[in-house]
Formats: structure tokens, sequence, C-alpha cells
């Protein structure tokens, strides 16, 4: 049984507890690390999304020997931020646990509640959408309309926040009927972009790249794809195929900028045509 905060920081099974005295500690202003000290909400938010993509990479990358640790050091922003909270006597670990506890069970009702369990995944998705819509609606200003977008984080990554958007747009009917109409969109803003180029205006040449961004995460939704999954795993592609070009280079005593773009393009189809045929043959 721990007797004191400096039992509590050394127990190893402590749990929780032993987190948020730890991080009581790091924050004391007389005994605290000055570095712990001086960060605020904003200073600590990039760290926060640092980690939650690290904690997706070693999931990419099946890596769970790694994730177990990646899952703390998420945890600790989690602990970090209710830590501040606390000191301005905002919220506390306490209150965002219960307050996340609440959220769960309310928007749960068929787990929870009284509602039936038999539904399709589709439909309880649905359920879901219409809770959260009246939650947003409960919580903005008194007299103020609740608008179809409110909520999306600005935050977000770019192309995972286009395609909240569309979707909550879809849900009030504003959504093109098929993938037909998109590949349209996309030709017709292709035109616009080579439009832009043309006139050299860098300000329209810039808007018009982001359109075009815009409706190709919209093809993706009407494809049932994640745009930022597949970005994800073009990215994975592009890198192993390039290392393979610099090894093969590399092979022939050279460096990339040894070489020219010719010499590697060839070495790039070569890749290409190596990857094909070992998964034609099922390797």
């Amino acid at each position: 049984m721990t007797n004191s905060p400096d039992d509590l920081i050394h127990d190893a099974d402590a749990g929780i507890e032993r987190l948020l005295e730890i991080m009581r500690r790091l924050r004391d202003p007389a005994a605290g690390c000055p570095w712990d000290i001086e960060q605020d909400f904003s200073t600590i938010a990039p760290y926060t999304i640092e980690e939650a993509y690290e904690v997706a990479d070693a999931i990419e990358r099946r890596a769970w020997d790694e994730l177990e640790g990646e899952l703390g050091d998420l945890l600790l922003q989690s602990v970090y931020h209710a830590q501040m909270g606390a000191e301005a006597g905002l919220f506390s670990f306490q209150s965002v646990v219960r307050r996340i506890s609440d959220k769960m069970v309310a928007r749960h009702p068929h787990v929870f509640g009284e509602e039936s369990r038999d539904k399709s995944a589709e439909q309880q998705t649905a359920d879901w959408e219409r809770i959260k819509a009246a939650e947003r609606a409960s919580t903005g200003a008194a007299g103020a309309r609740a608008r179809t977008l409110d909520g999306v984080a600005a935050g977000l990554p770019a192309l995972m926040r286009a395609v909240k958007l569309q979707n909550r747009a879809a849900r009030v009917g504003f959504d093109w009927p098929s993938t037909d109409e998109v590949e349209a969109k996309i030709a017709e803003e292709l035109a616009e972009l080579a439009q832009a180029r043309a006139g050299g205006n860098p300000r329209e040449v810039f808007e018009e790249f982001g359109d075009l961004l815009f409706v190709i995460a919209n093809l993706a939704r009407h494809l049932k794809l994640d745009p930022e999954e597949a970005l994800r795993a073009a990215n994975a592609k592009f890198t192993r195929r390039f290392n393979a070009v610099e090894d093969a280079l590399e092979a022939r005593g050279k460096r990339p900028d040894q070489s020219d773009l010719a010499e590697m393009d060839a070495l790039w189809d070569a890749v290409k045509a190596q990857e094909k045929a070992r998964n034609e043959g099922g390797e």
C-alpha cells in the first residue's frame, strides 16, 4: 500500500494514478521539470498529433512490440492536457474520463439502454450520426442555428477533413449520385488548373489545385476508399521502389546524384516488372 506521493511514483503496479502523480510532479512550479512547466495546450498539441500518428504507424507496420509503448506515449498526452486543465480550473482527468464514459453510454443505447441490438452496421452508423447531430445542436450557443458542417475539426489532416465535410453534406442530399459525375468534375478541375497555369496567376493556381484535391477526395469517398490510407500506401510503394533503384545504382558503383533520369527511370520500370512478376507468382 502506498503511503506517499514518492511511494506512488515508484510503485510499478499503481496504474493510472502513478502516471497522474508523475505528471503532477513534472508540472510542479517549485520542484518540477523546467521544460514541462513552460508548456501549455498549444505547445503540447503538436506532440499529441505526432504521437497519434506514431500509433497509426506501428499498427500499419504491424509492429506489435512497439505498439504498447506508442499507446503509452499517446496516453501521456491526455494526462498532460488534463493536468494543465486542472491547473487552470477548467477540467480534470477524472472529469475527462467521466465525460467520455457518459458519451459512450449515451451513443450506444443498443448496448447500454433498451434499444434493440438487431441492427445492421449501417443502421448503427446512421444512429450514431443522428445522436452526434443532436449533441451538436444541444451544445450550440443559445439561439444559434446548428449548421451541417459544425464540429468537423479544422486540425484534421486535409484529406480526412475533406471526406468528413463531404459526408456531412451528403447526409442532407448535397452529393453527386455516382462516380460518373465526380470523374467529370475532376476533368473540369484539371482544365481549370491548366487555365490558371496558363494565366500565370499563382493564387489561382493554388486555389484550383486545392479544388482538384478536394474532388479527388470525393472520388475516394464514392469508391468507399480512405484517401489518407491510399496515399500512405502510395508513399510506401514509392519509398520501396526508389530504395530498390538506389540499391541497383549502388551495385553499379553509383549514387542517385551520379545518375540521370533516363537510367533511374529504366531501373524503376525494372523494379515494377519484378514486383509484378512476384505478385503474379504468388510470392
